[in-house]
């Protein structure tokens, strides 16, 4: 006979074995999407080699106030990627994966932070589903793995507001089952002493997102409570942000470097405030002008494969009567929203503007996950319809690579392998959402997409790499450094230039043919054949030899450029 005795001991197990599968899978996903792999590709883009060269010259010359590439002050962002980056080269070396150490960092305490506050605010449950849907989120794992300054401004500003949803008493004292959210603003003894914690907090933390990117930190944040406090009329407790202990801890926390920065560089208000930032706000002067639109897909993609997810979350607010009184929602609803529009209005575009919204979407979609019930017919339908656009952009990819040229890197068998585990996993999401197991359907989702982070890792990566970076020819710059050889770059786009800038440890300046001394030059595909068309018309003037092998990258060429009474270069791919 079994007594309730007998049943306790098996309630526990089962109890530490379910705590011991959430924590193994959590620490799994955190450390699969945030900090695995961080150099598996070399540096992409204009931003990454640029705001790494900087970081490693503060770590090699010790000036720690003043950004410099390539030996010139550079204003274009403040200082605390530098600094993460250069500690994080003095500590492990200079790497790839040393100089996106910061960003992954940065990603890791935003999701804690976030976590925090959905176990205060909503429930444990909510935490922990928290804790797997943030980050298998498109925009965080991407963000986390790039060295700039969008994930640390982003990370900095998101511990900031679960500070300020202290401070303005949307934090009950223990974690809530039946919603915190709704409650009235709490009062006692251990709120004011956990108040003035949160202030200087606060303060310190939105100091820090001043320091990673400037005022915009102060502007979405002033904005987001600026709404929640107009929605829900607690204009009272918004205004504690303004506390003396907030403010001081702000400005000790990022005045000095502005100061001590001003001070050596009298230019440096001219140039970071105004052309780096209302210039590139109000005028379309740095080229990154987009529809109005154009946030609407990037935070669909941002936090994919949630996204109908937090769609349903809209529709269900939409549906009710949000409470005036100490509502999260119109908290979180303002962070997201005002962030948007703010970079909507704004002339200059970039997806990475988006991604302060990314987190609290991201916990308004968990807790109708967490909320819903298994057998929820819309919740189904939102698992399908995940599924089925998997599909679609598996037969997207289809249609796409057949067109290519059978030379083509993307035409290889392991695109075709890639495309059928997509393809396996989109039929793996629809018939999960048919058994309607809620639980297994999200753990399923998660561990599909570590397996595609570690795939991508592994395998696709390592092959982009050979595309779009320059590292791969790192060994020819430095061979090129040690024996003198005289060198350029010919029409590259600034991606391939700030790259191999940054590999080179030099600036490699734009060739002007034609030249009255050899050199050797990585030209685009473009220049490549202007170079070729220049010798045609005028063949006293300057000849091209093209190295044997020369092709270096996606359209990237290696050449020799000379006077055309020089000796011909050797084809043997070697410098001369």
């Amino acid at each position: 006979m079994i007594t309730s005795t007998d049943i306790a001991p098996r309630k526990n197990a089962n109890g530490l074995a379910a705590r011991i599968g959430w924590a193994a899978l959590i620490c799994a996903t955190l450390y699969v999407c945030y900090l695995s792999h961080l150099g598996a590709i070399g540096f992409v883009g204009p931003d990454e080699p640029r705001y790494a060269w900087i970081a490693r010259d503060m770590a090699e010359t010790g000036d720690w106030v003043t950004p410099r590439l390539y030996g010139k002050p550079w204003f274009e962002k403040p200082p605390l990627y530098y600094w993460g980056a250069a500690i994080c080269f003095k500590l492990f070396g200079v790497s790839e994966a040393a100089a996106r150490l910061p960003s992954a960092i940065s990603a890791l305490l935003a999701t804690l932070a976030m976590a925090w506050l959905a176990w205060r605010v909503y429930s444990a449950e909510t935490a922990r589903w928290l804790l797997l849907l943030l980050p298998t989120t498109v925009g965080m794992i991407g963000f986390s793995h790039a060295a700039a300054t969008d994930m640390p401004f982003s990370a900095m500003l998101t511990i900031a507001m679960v500070c300020a949803a202290v401070v303005v008493g949307l934090v009950s004292d223990q974690s809530s089952r039946d919603g915190a959210q709704n409650a009235a603003p709490p009062q006692g003894d251990t709120h004011v002493g956990r108040r003035r914690v949160a202030l200087i907090l606060f303060g310190f933390f939105l100091g820090l997102a001043v320091l990673a990117k400037g005022p915009a930190g102060i502007i979405l944040c002033g904005g987001a409570v600026f709404f929640w406090a107009l929605f829900t009329k607690r204009w009272r407790d918004a205004l504690r942000l303004l506390h003396p202990a907030a403010i001081a801890a702000f400005c000790v926390t990022n005045l000095p470097w502005y100061i001590l920065c001003t001070r050596r560089n009298p230019d440096f208000f001219r140039i970071f405030i105004i052309e780096h930032n209302f210039k590139r706000y109000l005028t379309p002067e740095f080229q990154h002008m987009q529809p109005f639109w154009f946030y609407g897909p990037i935070i669909f993609l941002s936090i994919f494969p949630w996204s109908f997810f937090g769609v349903l979350r809209l529709v269900d607010l939409l549906r009710r009567n949000l409470p005036a009184e100490g509502s999260t929602y119109w908290f979180l609803l303002s962070w997201s929203a005002f962030t948007v529009f703010f970079f909507t209005i704004s002339q200059s575009k970039l997806p990475g503007y988006a991604l302060p919204a990314v987190p609290p979407l991201a916990l308004l979609t968990t807790e109708v996950w967490a909320r819903r019930d298994r057998r929820d017919r819309e919740l189904t339908g939102i698992s399908l319809l995940t599924g089925v656009l998997v599909l679609i952009g598996a037969g997207v990819l289809v249609i796409r690579i057949r067109r290519l040229p059978s030379e083509s890197l993307f035409a290889e068998p392991w695109v075709w392998q890639w495309i059928a585990g997509l393809a396996c996993a989109g039929l793996l999401l629809c018939f999960m959402a048919f058994s309607r197991r809620k639980r297994l359907t999200a753990v399923a989702t998660c561990i599909l997409v570590l397996s595609g982070v570690e795939l991508s890792n592994g395998y696709l990566l390592p092959r982009l790499d050979q595309i779009f970076s320059a590292r791969q020819v790192t060994p020819l710059l430095v061979s090129w450094h040690d024996e003198d050889i005289r060198a350029c770059v010919y029409e590259l786009g600034r991606s391939w230039a700030y790259g191999l800038n940054f590999y080179a440890r030099r600036e490699l300046p734009e060739c002007a043919p034609p030249v009255s001394l050899s050199v050797q030059a990585i030209v685009s595909e473009k220049g490549l054949d202007d170079l070729f068309s220049m010798e045609k018309e005028q063949p006293p003037r300057v000849h091209v030899k093209p190295f044997t092998g020369g092709r270096i990258g996606q359209n990237i060429y290696l050449v020799a450029i000379r006077p055309p009474l020089a000796a011909d270069p050797s084809s043997s791919g070697q410098p001369q």
